[in-house]
């Protein structure tokens, strides 16, 4: 059996890889909300913990956890996020400094306290075709998943090799985080009176999004093969949408501009 931590294991991609690795390993599950402790404490093979992103004493207790339940760490996949949408001109740094703390920060703290038992183990960050960074009204998200990906690929090649890096990028997949973000988002989607149409149309899209974006399932078996693998890849891009975007991103930055206001002006005029 191999040691699994898993952060955002209680919904979306976290839950359907919680289901599948601990079938025949050892998965440490972290839970947010009180509510699911003992749902997965039920679950064989599974030991829950509490982490909230946006509390570090949470992640420093959550760490001291793991640390006294095993001495290694195979697997770390760091699954647990948010979306912070609006147009750049109106958010609130607060929003801004919250999708850091909760895409890029938390991740690197919690990693950091568990790196001693990580030699020799990976480390899969659940990225998004978002980190490409062409799309506008995003951005804190494109940006937190951005610096989540250059953040790690450091850390791989500053340990040079002592654990493994993999970003996970998927294009539009069938989670309830699409719900979610509405929610978060509902002030600036409602009050935003600069950009109404525009935060009206992400919010619709995002409800589609739930439902039409590609099987969990698709994101579980390449994380599957990268968990098992001999040498796997330090990138894989999940999804034609965000194989496009992936294409798109490597274009002159004055193309991509275009290409993307003329879109928002055809879109809203």
């Amino acid at each position: 059996m191999k040691t699994f931590v898993l952060t955002g294991a209680t919904s979306g991609i976290g839950r359907a890889l919680l289901e599948e690795f601990s079938k025949e390993n050892k998965v440490f599950a972290g839970y947010r909300n009180p509510k699911y402790e003992k749902e997965l404490a039920a679950i064989d093979n599974v030991t829950p913990f509490f982490i909230d992103m946006e509390k570090p004493y949470t992640i420093t207790g959550a760490a001291d956890t793991i640390r006294q339940n095993t001495d290694k760490i195979d697997v770390l996949i760091n699954a647990a996020g948010c979306v912070i949408a609006g147009p750049i001109e109106n958010i609130n740094i607060s929003k801004i400094r919250r999708q850091f703390d909760v895409n890029v920060f938390s991740h690197l703290d919690f990693t950091q306290h568990l790196l001693p038992l990580m030699d020799g183990g990976r480390i899969i960050n659940i990225s998004s075709m978002a980190s490409f960074g062409i799309f506008p009204f995003i951005a804190p998200y494109c940006s937190s998943k951005r610096a989540l990906d250059i953040l790690f690929n450091s850390l791989e090649m500053e340990t040079r090799g002592r654990v493994k890096v993999v970003s996970i990028k998927p294009g539009v997949i069938a989670t309830p985080l699409w719900g979610k973000s509405v929610e978060l988002n509902q002030d600036c989607i409602e009050n935003d009176q600069s950009y109404h149409r525009e935060m009206e149309f992400l919010a619709r899209n995002a409800l589609k999004n739930e439902k039409r974006g590609l099987p969990v399932g698709e994101v579980v078996k390449v994380i599957k093969h990268v968990a098992e693998v001999k040498k796997p890849k330090s990138s894989y891009t999940i999804g034609k949408d965000a194989l496009a975007a992936e294409i798109v991103s490597r274009l002159p930055q004055d193309l991509i501009n275009s290409i993307m206001k003329f879109g928002i002006k055809k879109k809203f005029g």
